[in-house]
Parts: C-alpha cells; structure tokens; sequence
C-alpha cells in the first residue's frame, strides 16, 4: 500500500529517535547524554477518498492537508 499522497505528492520521511538519560543542566544535573540513536519514519496522514473527477467517481489516496485545503471535490 503506497503511502504517497496523489494530489501533492507528500510520502514518507525519515529521522532519529533519540533516547537521552541524566537530569538537564538547568535541575541541577551535569546535562543530557545521548545513549543512543534508532531511525524512523514518519509517514503523512494519508485517507482514501471518493472524488469527482470528469464527471466520474474516482477512489484516490490524498493527504489531510490537502483535503482541508480543497484541492480536491469529494463525491
């Protein structure tokens, strides 16, 4: 299943998830350290949808944004 919106093109991105231990410098403690750095994805928030689209219904996957902007004309 392609999580690709097909109105803007919005997919997965990648980063880190950081995990950190000990007390911050402003509690009290001698700061933050990172123990250890795992990748991820964030993926969009991706609904699929009727729409209108020449005269015919259409079923496409389109992202939130895009549906809230009103790129598209639901059936």
């Amino acid at each position: 299943m392609a999580k690709r919106c097909e109105i803007c093109g919005k997919g997965p991105m990648t980063g880190h998830q950081i995990a950190r231990r000990g007390l911050a410098k402003k509690k009290g403690g001698v700061g933050k350290k990172i123990t250890g750095i795992t990748k991820r994805r964030f993926l969009p928030n991706i609904q699929t949808i009727t729409i209108i689209e020449n005269g015919r219904k259409k079923r496409i996957k389109v992202c939130t944004s895009c549906i809230k902007a009103g790129k598209v004309t639901k059936a």
